[in-house]
């Protein structure tokens, strides 16, 4: 088996027009793609990530909440390649977008911090 990469990442949204807005207008990823899916009553917006990867945006009618504790089972995280992680938490924080103090990883002495799209899915900012 050979794995190549990670090709995307599906997040549903609670709001399409919101987490369309903060995925393209806050953080700045091209849109690749977007389709409504009338049978499913549904939009997919395909979110272009630099260095290849892609976000897969769906809206759902009523989708279900997510269990809210951090250590719920499941995908915990995106983490988010960065130059400069104090920088571009500044940025979030001046467009209004909740963030978390910076830190540093234990293991590999990196700077890192989690921010939050509107439906408060934790995001990484982790410095390369």
């Amino acid at each position: 088996m050979e794995l190549l990469g990670i090709h995307h990442v599906a997040i549903i949204a609670s709001d399409y027009v919101r987490s369309k807005r903060f995925y393209t207008e806050t953080l700045g990823l091209a849109v690749i793609a977007e389709q409504y899916r009338a049978t499913r009553r549904s939009y997919k917006l395909d979110l272009a990530i630099p260095g290849g990867s892609r976000i897969e945006l769906f809206s759902f009618p009523e989708p279900p909440d997510r269990a809210s504790r951090p250590e719920a089972a499941g995908l915990r995280h995106l983490a988010f390649a960065v130059r400069d992680v104090a920088a571009t938490l500044g940025e979030l924080a001046a467009k209004g977008v909740r963030t978390e103090e910076l830190r540093v990883d234990e293991v590999t002495g990196k700077r890192m911090a989690f921010f939050f799209d509107p439906d408060d899915l934790p995001l990484e900012l982790y410095e390369v």
